[in-house]
């Protein structure tokens, strides 16, 4: 649910600006309009300097853990601003340094890898050979291509045998005509010992500028405050210098925004400030930044709607109507019962050791009850089926699903969910517009119940339809045809009427999309059952085969779940985000609620 906004237009004298957005920040409920890109040099640098400090902040996360004694945070305290900037320069050029030196050091050992095939050598050896007058050629051949009569006939020495394949040397006399049938290789131009000391050398540097940035760890706190307060002081400035001026620029006129079961306190604070100001409604036309309201369950999905965008004031939330779809999409596609109550489990453990992460771990523990549920149908627990195991009566065989039976579900499920989404869009057009503006979508609705029942009469042997059967397509599709536009004459109504039965290709496309439901949990149940079935080889290992096949277990399954997660997180947000939706008639675009903020929020 959208949080309902009050919108305060408040006029003030242009010296008192700045001390009414002070207060505001401190209030920290009112969003004020403003703009959010550097408006001159000053914002400009406010906000290069905030992001220097979230670097470093961020940065120093690494070195907190390396020494417990040396990294204790700083006790809260205001630290010198002056002092902060000096330590975040310092900061930055160790930081500068490491991303060179490690660089480096990356470079450094792919040559050594490269390389070190070739062994060791000595500068002075090669220079020895060329003062006597010969030319160095370094080659590269498999064991199959070499050939024994190239030592007669060449000066040739082996270097090294490995992997198959053979390096050697070849020594030819300057200036005198030489070929050979194999391209030159490249000879390391830096020797390995040389090489070697060269990484020591950079961990050395590398060490010492660790210890350096976990010296100055102790301020990260003191950075992620600091980067609080520039980060207030620039909304501040922005809704300052975005404010319209008015009379000659001696006159501000603020605009702001607020939940309307704030509306008391923030009367309050604009009466005791002494301002004029003006209480409205917030329209659509108005634009007000978007605060979600939902319950316990909903609230969880929130920040998998805000990945694609936030609705618009006045439109539907539908993040109560997508969470439970979503949830059961999830399992769906995971489609193993058993990683299902993995990931309850697991959920449930980590609340203890993140307890910042409960929501988001609250979020795994529905997304497992969700496979547990969807995953129940196919019977798949840790990639077998437990109908094949164990011996159940056929009256509870009976209830497990086919493969094929799973397929069709995946399309009916499908087929349900963008019905659904029809609804809401005909109801909420009804509510907010009139009867009319939603009769379209019913018709919808009313065909695509017709063509699928419809269609299972020629798949379902014996099943029959009432006669009136056919007449609520057609009045379906009357409601297509007189309502799909609802202004104009009925002649251009009718004429968009006929043009829109061409959405039914759209739907079409639509249902097909859901066919991925079916083919990530077979995918993730086939994968379970290879991971069960190497398991079970290496049983015959003698005397060590039950811990490979316990190993095998652990690692494979869990290898499994995490690929099986990820593609049964992002695919029912494309179900979601797509064909959901595009059939709620949702249109999206809205900001987030952004109230200026205290200082002293950060600390929360």
């Amino acid at each position: 649910m959208i949080v309902k906004m009050n919108k305060y237009t408040v006029m003030l004298y242009h010296q008192e600006l700045n001390e009414f957005l002070e207060k505001v920040q401190k209030l920290g409920m009112v969003d004020i309009t403003r703009v959010f890109k550097p408006l001159d040099s000053h914002s400009k640098d406010m906000e290069e300097l905030r992001r220097r400090y979230n670097s470093v902040y961020k940065t120093l996360e690494g070195y907190l853990k390396k020494d417990e004694a040396s990294t204790t945070p700083l006790p809260r305290q205001e630290v010198d601003e002056k002092l902060l900037d000096e330590k975040l320069k310092e900061a930055e050029v160790y930081i500068d340094r490491l991303t060179l030196l490690r660089s480096e050091l990356f470079q450094t050992e792919r040559e050594i890898a490269d390389f070190s095939v070739w062994g060791d050598y000595n500068r002075e050896d090669i220079e020895k050979i060329k003062a006597l007058g010969y030319d160095l050629h370094f080659y590269i051949a498999s064991d199959s291509k070499f050939k024994e009569e190239w030592s007669e006939e060449k000066i040739l020495h082996i270097i090294n045998r490995n992997d198959g394949k053979i390096y050697f040397v070849i020594l030819s006399r300057k200036g005198e005509d030489y070929s050979f049938p194999l391209p030159e290789s490249k000879f390391p131009n830096t020797p390995l010992h040389t090489l070697k000391e060269r990484i020591e050398l950079t961990n050395n540097e590398i060490n010492i500028l660790s210890e350096n940035l976990e010296k100055i760890s102790p301020y990260r706190d003191e950075f992620a405050r600091r980067a609080f307060r520039i980060g207030a002081d620039l909304d501040r400035y922005l809704a300052a210098e975005s404010a319209p001026r008015e009379v000659e620029g001696k006159i501000a006129l603020i605009t702001g925004f607020a939940p309307i079961e704030n509306s008391q306190q923030v009367g309050t604070f604009l009466q005791e400030m002494g301002v004029y100001y003006v209480t409205e409604d917030a329209s659509v036309s108005d634009n007000p930044p978007i605060k979600l309201k939902n319950n316990f369950f909903s609230r969880l999905f929130e920040p998998i709607g805000e990945l694609y965008m936030l609705p618009r004031y006045g439109e539907l939330d539908l993040t109560p109507f997508f969470a439970p779809f979503y949830m059961l999409f999830f399992g769906f596609c995971l489609g193993d019962m058993g990683y299902g109550l993995t990931l309850l489990l697991l959920g449930g453990l980590a609340k203890f050791k993140l307890p910042r992460m409960k929501g988001y771990l609250t979020l795994v523990q529905f997304m497992g009850v969700g496979a547990i549920f969807m995953a129940a149908f196919s019977g798949v627990f840790y990639g077998t089926k437990i109908y094949e195991v164990f011996s159940f009566p056929e009256q509870i065989n009976s209830f497990f699903f086919s493969d094929i039976k799973m397929f069709w579900f995946a399309i009916i499920f499908g087929l349900v969910h963008i019905i659904f989404a029809r609804l809401i869009s005909a109801l909420y057009a009804m509510k907010t517009k009139g009867i009319k503006y939603g009769l379209s979508n019913i018709g919808w609705i009313i065909v695509i119940i017709w063509a699928s029942f419809a269609y299972a009469k020629t798949m379902v042997e014996g099943l029959t339809l009432p006669f009136w059967f056919n007449y609520m397509g057609i009045a379906g599709a009357a409601l297509i045809l007189f309502f799909s536009a609802n202004e104009g004459n009925l002649i251009i109504r009718i004429f968009k009427g006929t043009a829109s039965f061409y959405d039914i290709t759209g739907i079409f496309g639509d249902m097909l999309s859901y066919i991925r439901l079916f083919g990530l949990g077979t995918s993730g149940g086939i994968l379970g059952m290879v991971v069960n079935s190497v398991a079970m080889n290496m049983i015959d290992i003698p005397y060590v085969g039950w811990f490979f096949a316990v190993l095998m277990l652990i690692i494979g399954h869990l290898a499994v779940l995490l690929l099986s997660s990820l593609g049964a997180f992002v695919h029912p947000m494309r179900l979601t985000f797509v064909e959901f939706y595009k059939n709620a008639g949702f249109n999206g675009g809205g900001r987030a609620f952004k109230p200026l903020t205290d200082i002293d929020e950060s600390a929360k």
